[in-house]
């Protein structure tokens, strides 16, 4: 089944139709900046646009910033607050006359990689992290997605953990690796100590530069950097469209 996947960011909004079986891209990816602000119908709008860059008139799976309960977008913290309380399947499909099904966006990135990506094959419970802006954290257990989870919002230092140890942070401070990574190690133990993942997957821009923090971390679970990088986000999305 070939569905579009669509990737909605603070910053950027990423799309490309993905064969849901085979999680490949069937074309280049195509990017167009998110609007700011980014009310519900300038965001609605640049969907519109980058569906008619596919002149696509099938499914579409959209992986959306927020917390999804049951349809609903019920948070928005790099989206304009007029997103709150609507319902993000009708809201899309009424304004691309397609199908259309959201998801978190951590989430779809999660299932990208769990199902074609680094956690492909892998047994037991995973924890899928995106790291940029903040973190991002979709959990697993033997394939199954439990949904909207939000370890990037553990207090830390009487923070958000996001605002302590993401790749952000890391350059607004101006961190070395080695700095950042101690301040990361603290935060990837903690949460271990909550949900004993067997093995944890980092995602997110950060991913390209695993080498370089990698040999600073020290958790039991097996940890591996992302395979799909900015392209989990796509993939994902548009699997979670076939799933009921």
């Amino acid at each position: 089944m070939d569905i579009l996947g669509i990737d909605i960011g603070g910053s950027g909004i990423k799309g490309a139709p993905v064969n849901a079986e085979s999680g490949r891209l069937l074309a280049e990816r195509i990017r167009i900046e998110t609007p700011a602000p980014a009310t519900p119908r300038a965001t609605l709008q640049a969907v519109c646009q980058l569906v008619a860059r596919f002149s696509w008139k099938g499914p579409i799976g959209i992986g959306f910033p927020s917390i999804i309960s049951r349809q609903i977008i019920t948070t928005a913290a790099n989206l304009d607050d007029g997103w709150i309380g609507r319902n993000g399947n009708e809201a899309f499909s009424q304004a691309t006359g397609c199908p259309v099904k959201v998801i978190n966006d951590a989430d779809a990135a999660g299932l990208g990689e769990v199902h074609f990506g680094a956690g492909r094959g892998r047994l037991g419970s995973l924890l899928v992290l995106t790291v940029g802006t903040g973190i991002g954290t979709a959990l697993f257990h033997r394939g199954h997605l439990f949904p909207n989870t939000e370890f990037g919002h553990i207090e830390m230092h009487g923070m958000a953990a996001e605002k302590f140890a993401s790749a952000a942070v890391r350059k607004i401070e101006n961190l070395s690796w080695e700095v950042w990574a101690g301040r990361f190690n603290e935060y990837l133990q903690r949460v271990e100590r909550l949900v004993v993942p067997d093995t944890i997957i980092i995602g997110g821009g950060i991913s390209r530069k695993f080498t370089k923090f990698a040999p600073y971390l020290d958790v039991t679970a097996d940890l591996l950097p992302a395979r799909l990088l900015n392209h989990a986000g796509i993939i994902g999305a548009a699997f979670a469209y076939t799933l009921p």
